[in-house]
């Protein structure tokens, strides 16, 4: 026997399939199979990743969120310009626009023409009866200028008490201050606002031209009358004081001879 074979002997029992002497069973450990791939899960995998590139492709880039941003103040400054536009409209229109609401409307107190003053069958002379069985109405005045204008404005009496049809006559008395000439346009209104419709001017110098020279003083008349339709009127009962505003306003002559006020300061 050679010396190598006690050692091969030893060599090929370690490699044999032990086996268990009590229960005669042998231990042998079995491998794991590999988990085979689920197609169904790596489709969603491949989805998945395929949404996410596409997500990746749109987003905005600098360029898009530049124009977006140029658009929205593109949006605001044209808000900003039509206010401002709309404002220096306003202002140079103040004037003819309130003439013309209030005179149809008789909105802010203007005075409008009565129910009376539109039947052409009565002779105009029958409203100039003064209503003697009705308390007399005090009547007072006041008078204001537009910040731009150097103008000093005031009435002549506090007040007059008329009777609804009898005429009477105030004065205003106005002074340029200023060292040149100035156009002035003066608007007026009737508080209570309820009374204007029977509130009836014969003579006034309201929405016209009046020019003064510089350092001038004029007077300037204002004849009315309350139309005795007020009598009658059930919401004029109570009323017993009336007050007539003036207010004047720089005015000037624009490019194409159309006389428009000067915006406010």
């Amino acid at each position: 026997m050679s010396v190598l074979s006690p050692l091969r002997h030893t060599i090929f029992r370690a490699v044999e399939t032990w086996i268990c002497s009590s229960c005669s069973r042998t231990l042998v450990r079995p491998t794991r199979p590999l988990r085979p791939r689920n197609p169904q899960f790596a489709a969603a995998r491949r989805c998945l990743n395929t949404t996410k590139q596409a997500k990746q492709t749109h987003m905005p880039t600098m360029e898009d969120m530049h124009a977006q941003y140029k658009q929205k103040n593109r949006t605001t400054m044209n808000y900003v310009y039509s206010i401002i536009l709309g404002t220096v409209a306003l202002s140079y229109g103040s004037v003819p626009m309130y003439k013309m609401i209030c005179q149809t409307t008789g909105w802010g107190g203007q005075p409008i023409k009565s129910a009376a003053h539109g039947d052409l069958s009565r002779d105009p002379s029958e409203r100039l009866k003064p209503v003697d069985t009705h308390p007399r109405i005090r009547i007072t005045f006041n008078g204001s200028v537009s910040d731009v204008l150097p103008w000093k404005f005031v009435p002549q009496q506090r007040e007059v008490r008329v009777l609804p049809g009898e005429t009477a006559l105030a004065f205003y008395t106005a002074t340029n201050k200023s060292s040149e000439d100035i156009i002035g346009v003066a608007t007026y209104s009737v508080t209570p606002g309820q009374v204007a419709p029977y509130f009836s001017k014969i003579q006034c110098f309201c929405f016209e031209e009046q020019r003064l020279n510089a350092g001038e003083t004029v007077d300037m008349p204002v004849f009315f009358y309350i139309d005795p339709e007020f009598v009658n009127d059930i919401n004029m009962k109570g009323i017993e004081t009336v007050t007539l505003s003036y207010t004047f306003f720089k005015a000037k002559y624009d490019a194409d001879g159309h006389l428009t006020p000067v915006p406010m300061g």
